[in-house]
C-alpha cells in the first residue's frame, strides 16, 4: 500500500522523483538503505518522518541510515517547500534528495531507422541526450558494437561528462532478448543470432550493462517516469516497426521464467497465415506492424514494379489515401485494427491488466485505435459485473525507449551503489 505521507504528496503535486511510488510485491527484499534511497529518490524530496512512516521503520533508524548516505554524497539534505495554503511562521522543514550528480546512467535504443540514448543523473534527471542515423540493411556484431559506442560518446559528449561519470548502461534493442544471459537471441536486423552482446560491451566499454527487449524497457519507462509509477499492474503494447508488449504486475516488470520476457507480436492468430518477418506464420505482427502495411500498401496503391518509394514513403501515402476516403486504403487500416483487437483482448484475457497503455510511432495512424476498433475490444473482453479494461494511448516520442532503458540503469546502478 502507498502511505498517507506519500499519498498526500501525489494529490498536492509535490512529487517529482522517477521509480515505482510502491514496493515491489513477492519480491526478495531489499537492504533497507537501498529502500530508503529509493523511496527519497520516488518522492523527489521528503522528510525523515515520511521516510519512517512509508517504510514503516523508527525515525532513529531513518537518522542512521540516511546519515550513512549523505557521508557517501548519494543524498543531501535540502529545504521542502512550504504549501501555498500553509502561512505559518517558523524556519522550513529539512527534507532529503539524492545527489544527482553522485553519477550518472545511459539508457539506449538501437533499431534499424535510428538510434538514441539519454543520459540520467542519479536522481532520474536527463541531463544530455544523442540521437544518431542507423543503417537501413542488416548489421554485423561488430557494427552494433561500434554503433552502440559511438552512441555512448555522443551522449556524453552533449553533457560534457566523460565515461569515469557513469554507473551502468543498459540497452534496449527489438526481438528476442535473454536478459539473465545478456544475450540478443533474435533480432530482424542483426545478421548473427544469439549475441552475447552483452559481455561484448561491458568488454568494449569497461562499464556494467543491462540489456532487455525494448517493449519491456517502454513499461519501465511508464513504470518510473510515467502513468504507471502509482499503478499495481498494467500492460505496454507498442505498435512500431513490431508489436510488443510490457507487463508490470505487483509494480514489477515480469520477464517471465526463462527471462526472455513475452513475445505479444509473436503470437499466432492465424494459422498458416500472413508471414512474419521471424520466419513463421499467422503473427499478429504479420498483420499490424509497418511492414505488414506496406506489404498489403503494394496492392493498394498500384505501385509499379520497381517503385523506388520507401517504406516510410508508402506508409504516409496509405494513411493519406486512407484519410482520404481511398476504401482500398481503408481496409487495410481496418483489418490491421481488428487483429490489434484480437490481440489487445488476448492480453486481458491472460493477465487482467488495470490498463493497457498503446504507444509507438504507428500510433500517429489513429485508424488503429479508431472507436472501432476499442468497441469490438470491448465485446471480446466485456463480461457481465465486469467493467471494461481502460486503454489509453500514450504517445512520448523517440527518446520513450531510451528513458526506460535509463530506468533499466539507474535500477542497476543503484543495486551496485548500495546492494
Amino acid at each position: 500500500m502507498i502511505t498517507s505521507a506519500f499519498k498526500s504528496s501525489l494529490l498536492e503535486g509535490e512529487i517529482q522523483g522517477c521509480g515505482p511510488l510502491f514496493r515491489a510485491q513477492n519480491a526478495v527484499p531489499k537492504p533497507l538503505r537501498r529502500q530508503l534511497f529509493e523511496a527519497i529518490r520516488a518522492a523527489g524530496t521528503i522528510a525523515r518522518v515520511d521516510i519512517a512512516k512509508h517504510l514503516d521503520i523508527s525515525p532513529a533508524t531513518v537518522t542512521t541510515l540516511s546519515t550513512e548516505l549523505i557521508e557517501s554524497g548519494l543524498i543531501v539534505e535540502t529545504e521542502i517547500a512550504r504549501p501555498t495554503t500553509d502561512t505559518t511562521r517558523g524556519r522550513p522543514r529539512v527534507g532529503l534528495e539524492v545527489n544527482g550528480a553522485a553519477s550518472a546512467v545511459i539508457g539506449i535504443k538501437i533499431s534499424d531507422r535510428g538510434n538514441s540514448a539519454v543520459l540520467l543523473d542519479l536522481a532520474g534527471k536527463r541531463i544530455g541526450a544523442a540521437t544518431l542515423p542507423a543503417p537501413p540493411e542488416r548489421r554485423s556484431t561488430d557494427a552494433i558494437v561500434d554503433e552502440i559506442e559511438q552512441l555512448v560518446a555522443a551522449a556524453l559528449t552533449s553533457a560534457h561528462l566523460d565515461k569515469s561519470s557513469l554507473a551502468a548502461i543498459a540497452l534496449g534493442i527489438p526481438g528476442m532478448v535473454d536478459f539473465d544471459a545478456g544475450h540478443v537471441i533474435w533480432c530482424p536486423f542483426l545478421m548473427d543470432p544469439d549475441i552475447p552482446l552483452r559481455d561484448l560491451l561491458q568488454h568494449r566499454l569497461g562499464i556494467p550493462v543491462r540489456i532487455d527487449n525494448d517493449a519491456n524497457l517502454l513499461a519501465m519507462a511508464e513504470l518510473w517516469f510515467g502513468a504507471g509509477r502509482a499503478l499495481d499492474n498494467f500492460a505496454v503494447v507498442s505498435i512500431e516497426h513490431g508489436v510488443g508488449i510490457g507487463y508490470v504486475q505487483g509494480h514489477t516488470l515480469q520477464r517471465g521464467g526463462s527471462g526472455h520476457g513475452m513475445e505479444l507480436g509473436h503470437m499466432t492468430i492465424q494459422i498458416n497465415g500472413a508471414l512474419c518477418r521471424c520466419g513463421k506464420r499467422g503473427c499478429l505482427e504479420a498483420y499490424v506492424a509497418d511492414y505488414a502495411l506496406v506489404r498489403e500498401a503494394h496492392t493498394a496503391l498500384a505501385h509499379p514494379v520497381g517503385s523506388t518509394a520507401s517504406p516510410t514513403e508508402m506508409l504516409e501515402d496509405l494513411f493519406a489515401q486512407a484519410k482520404d476516403g481511398n476504401e482500398a486504403a481503408q481496409a487495410i487500416f481496418s483489418r490491421a485494427g481488428r487483429y490489434l483487437a484480437v490481440g489487445l483482448a488476448n492480453v486481458v484475457t491472460l493477465f487482467d491488466p488495470a490498463l493497457i497503455l498503446l504507444s509507438g510511432d504507428r500510433l500517429r495512424y489513429d485508424y488503429l485505435y479508431a472507436e472501432e476498433v476499442l468497441s469490438e475490444f470491448r465485446d471480446l473482453t466485456q463480461k457481465p459485473g465486469r467493467p471494461p479494461t481502460p486503454v489509453d494511448i500514450h504517445a512520448w516520442g523517440d527518446l520513450v525507449w531510451a528513458q526506460g532503458a535509463g530506468a533499466l540503469a539507474l535500477d542497476h546502478a543503484t543495486e551496485r551503489l548500495l546492494g
